[in-house]
């Protein structure tokens, strides 16, 4: 445990993001014994000009013209502070030392804005949570000067072609200086000990709590009563990216007598498949978070058909545990990241496994497995991950 502190969290996700953020909540458990300071990405030109209408980009604006106050109290001990500065897009310049020059000038101008509300907050002795952030993040011990400077990785961000272009570069550099690299899965671990010996896998965290049906309150959707069973379901973004569409047609065509039930939005390439052709599959369409659990308990079997590339490989995936949450035999792709879960979760290689694995999971299942998967999924709070956390900066120190 580390209390008392005064912690700083940088990252790539503001605080008004609309989606689910591991920082947001980290900084959260952070906040509950230290003085937390979360850092919005600062605007940057080329995202002016692109969303100058919405009104996260006009109230970025109005705090730059000194309208509204950019440091904001969100709860006790923690405060959220939106950069008053603009810093210059660059990701398109081509030439690496030229990058690194303004890239630097963007960082002290970054940096500038954090040490006015460190002063204006009376943090001392600051510890820096980096989540991500490799280019601003690349200077900031050096103009911080913190007592310890910690750099999170839970995507593997270089093979995505915006990073890619200079953190191929850049990102090693970040880890190689900080005082701990701290991982949500193993292949990130190994990937941050080549450059740095403190980099830890710490696990992550998830609320499963809107998941808990252990007094039985949760209702399967009316949807369900034409839906023949066994039900083999997966709910969340249905995108190609990280699916495996002919995976999913596979299982279709080879039981028949199985239902493919899909639940959320759909990109293009699952819109033209050849999945809405077949009688077994139901496309449920997008629900709102508030209803997945229902959803989940409709299943007999839940999966999360991973294609694997560089996207997937390292990728915690939450939905694993809000499965485990609601005890359901669970099914998903052998991954580096996967191997946390071998004892209670059926992971596959190819579709020939999905198909046998599918059949183990109904053919097995019990009271008793499903208690075990309960507790496991119990055991991923967000107050453990943070304990994991505490642990590898001590160790570092």
């Amino acid at each position: 445990m580390i209390k008392g502190q005064d912690i700083v969290v940088v990252g790539i996700q503001a605080w008004d993001i609309e989606i689910g953020s591991n920082c947001k909540n980290i900084a959260s458990e952070f906040a509950k014994h230290n003085r937390v300071l979360y850092v919005n990405p600062p605007l940057d030109r080329a995202t002016l000009k692109r969303e100058k209408n919405t009104e996260k980009v006009q109230k970025r604006i109005r705090i730059k013209n000194g309208e509204e106050n950019g440091l904001v109290k969100l709860e006790e001990n923690l405060w959220n502070l939106y950069p008053e500065s603009m810093i210059e897009s660059i990701n398109w310049i081509p030439f690496h030392p030229i990058f690194k020059i303004l890239n630097r000038r963007n960082s002290r101008i970054f940096s500038n804005d954090i040490q006015d509300a460190i002063d204006h907050l009376g943090f001392k002795d600051i510890l820096i949570f980096n989540d991500s952030s490799m280019f601003l993040g690349l200077h900031l011990k050096e103009f911080l000067e913190p007592k310890s400077y910690t750099y999170y990785m839970r995507d593997y961000l270089i093979k995505v072609p915006y990073w890619g272009k200079h953190g191929s570069r850049i990102e090693p550099q970040v880890i190689q200086q900080a005082d701990v690299v701290v991982n949500n899965s193993t292949l990130y671990a190994e990937y941050g000990l080549k450059y740095n010996t403190n980099s830890f896998m710490v696990g992550q965290g998830c609320d499963v709590s809107l998941f808990n049906d252990e007094n039985g309150s949760i209702q399967i959707p009316k949807e369900f009563d034409s839906i023949p069973r066994p039900i083999i379901g997966y709910v969340g973004y249905l995108t190609s990216m990280r699916l495996d569409i002919a995976l999913l047609e596979y299982m279709a065509n080879m039981k028949k007598d199985w239902s493919i039930v899909l639940v959320g939005p759909e990109d293009d390439d699952f819109g033209r498949s050849d999945l809405h052709q077949m009688d077994n599959v139901f496309f449920l369409g997008s629900k709102d978070a508030s209803q997945l659990p229902a959803y989940v308990k409709g299943f007999d079997v839940a999966m999360n058909p991973q294609v694997v590339n560089d996207w997937t490989i390292g990728n915690y995936p939450r939905k694993i545990d809000e499965y485990l949450a609601m005890g359901k035999p669970t099914l998903a792709t052998q991954t580096k990241a996967m191997e946390m879960f071998k004892d209670h979760v059926y992971l596959g290689t190819n579709k020939e496994e999905y198909i046998q694995l599918a059949e183990k999971a109904l053919t097995e299942d019990s009271p008793e497995l499903q208690q075990k998967r309960i507790a496991f999924a119990k055991s991923h709070t967000w107050e453990n991950n943070v304990l994991a956390i505490y642990d590898a900066i001590k160790k570092s120190a």
